[in-house]
């Protein structure tokens, strides 16, 4: 049942350990950002969180396009061959700095509406907008970042995400206590402030993550001049398996931003769009960052388990696959119970870190629980499908999976409970989750028919061998 190949367990844990590390630094920027904004203030709180929506589809369509990356990168690397993979990660500069720019666009020419569409309430749009003029600019930096640390992660190369991650925390929140509240003698900036600290951290991140993969890394060894050399055959290659994964994952970032809309716009008793929506929005903000610092773990996961499968269909051993794919679906499930524990044993610690109202600390607590039952589900499935199954080469799968999951079930389910029911704001949030739960029949069914193992490479060409000479 579990595969005894010592070299899986110490390649999958160490993989796990330094990404489900690094998204958890990385979201660790977001969490201190809530913290702090929502300890100068809850309307501040609000409009941050309308405007992280769109930065979260963004990050969630970068994410989609660094996945395919790694997936056929990953393969590629199974059979040592770097020159591909530097073709391909142009592939990805090219989609996630072509999706930045038009997010940039928007964000400039129309910041109000943007953050309109996640609230109607007139203070939380307008700290939203007050946000969104300055944190634009990361739409353009973190592209490139982004992709390149991608690139890495489908040659194992993670620890750098790692400690770009730390400086960037560092920075940012250094940033945030000097300028949100005003001390050491600067001005008090509120939201404003906790902008330039994100995009100074950005800023710092892109220069440490071109630094080191042009002068340090020693797998890819990148030149700046493979920036500009373009091999139309692997991008397009690369821009029709992102397909799927950039569709998914697009998908995936709307349906959870629809959550904000859901909830920000539901009748709450006798205070419909007034305080009670407020508190229903800080509160899903800080329930589910709470959460996905802790779904790390699955995150990691995922990803680790993609660069591990893509790397052994890379060398041809498909027994091992099969193999390795039973053994990582327990540990899946382990995985989720940890996850499901912690969640419940920090809900009342982080919670006392805001300075929230009662209603706030209701609303989150609830939420919290929703969310230690359905963790199992997220941290089984999500791995399966995402990391095996679509790691194994069968995106489209996925896809169908989520449009018919989450656009045909769960999205319609809750938009009737919070408009037409008129359920709870907990009630609306179990539906918003309940696809965590039933997709994990679908997942096991999948993964252990084995039909989802794909080869996505092209056979070695003459110019690649001269390169690589």
């Amino acid at each position: 049942m579990f595969t005894k190949d010592k070299s899986f367990y110490k390649s999958f844990f160490t993989l796990l350990s330094m990404l489900a590390l690094q998204n958890m630094i990385v979201l660790s920027v977001n969490l201190l950002d809530n913290i702090m904004i929502g300890s100068y203030s809850e309307i501040a709180l609000s409009g941050v969180t309308a405007v992280n929506q769109i930065q979260f589809v963004f990050q969630q369509i970068l994410m989609g396009a660094g996945d395919a990356l790694v997936v056929m990168g990953s393969q590629y690397w199974g059979q040592q061959r770097t020159e591909p993979i530097k073709k391909i990660a142009n592939g990805g500069l090219i989609l996630g700095c072509g999706f930045g720019i038009l997010l940039f666009t928007a964000a400039s020419l129309f910041p109000d509406t943007l953050v309109s569409i996640f609230t109607d309430n007139a203070d939380y749009i307008e700290k939203g907008t007050e946000y969104i003029n300055i944190i634009r600019f990361t739409y353009i930096i973190f592209p490139i970042s982004s992709i390149l640390l991608s690139s890495l992660r489908s040659v194992e190369t993670v620890k750098i995400a790692f400690y770009s991650s730390i400086v960037s925390l560092i920075v940012n929140g250094s940033i945030n206590y000097t300028l949100i509240n005003g001390n050491f003698g600067f001005p008090e900036l509120g939201v404003t402030g906790a902008a330039i600290g994100t995009l100074t951290a950005r800023i710092i991140e892109l220069i440490i993550v071109v630094t080191y993969v042009l002068l340090c890394d020693k797998k890819l060894k990148m030149k700046f001049r493979d920036f500009f050399a373009v091999d139309k055959k692997l991008v397009i290659d690369y821009l029709k398996t992102s397909v799927a994964f950039v569709t998914v994952a697009a998908l995936f970032g709307l349906s959870t931003a629809l959550q904000t809309v859901i909830l920000g716009h539901m009748d709450i008793g006798a205070e419909a769009l007034g305080e009670a929506a407020g508190s229903v929005i800080a509160a899903n903000s800080i329930s589910s960052t709470l959460y996905m610092m802790l779904k790390v773990a699955a995150i990691g996961a995922a990803s680790a388990a993609s660069i591990i499968i893509g790397k052994t269909i890379g060398q041809n051993n498909i027994p091992k696959v099969k193999e390795y794919a039973k053994t990582l679906q327990f540990i899946f499930i382990g995985i989720g119970l940890l996850t499901s524990i912690t969640l419940f044993l920090l809900k009342t610690p982080i919670l006392g870190l805001y300075d929230i109202s009662q209603a706030t600390r209701d609303y989150a607590e609830s939420f919290i629980h929703v969310l230690c039952i359905t963790c199992i589900g997220t941290s089984y499935q999500m791995p399966v499908l995402v990391g095996i199954v679509r790691g194994g080469g069968d995106s489209r799968f996925v896809l169908i999976n989520d449009l018919i999951s989450i656009w045909g079930i769960v999205l319609p389910v809750s938009f009737l409970a919070a408009f037409v029911f008129n359920w709870p704001p907990v009630a609306v949030v179990f539906c918003l989750n309940a696809d965590q739960i039933f997709k994990c029949g679908a997942a096991a069914i999948k993964v252990n028919k084995f039909n989802w193992i794909k080869k996505l490479t092209r056979a070695q060409t003459e110019s690649e061998n001269t390169a690589t000479a």
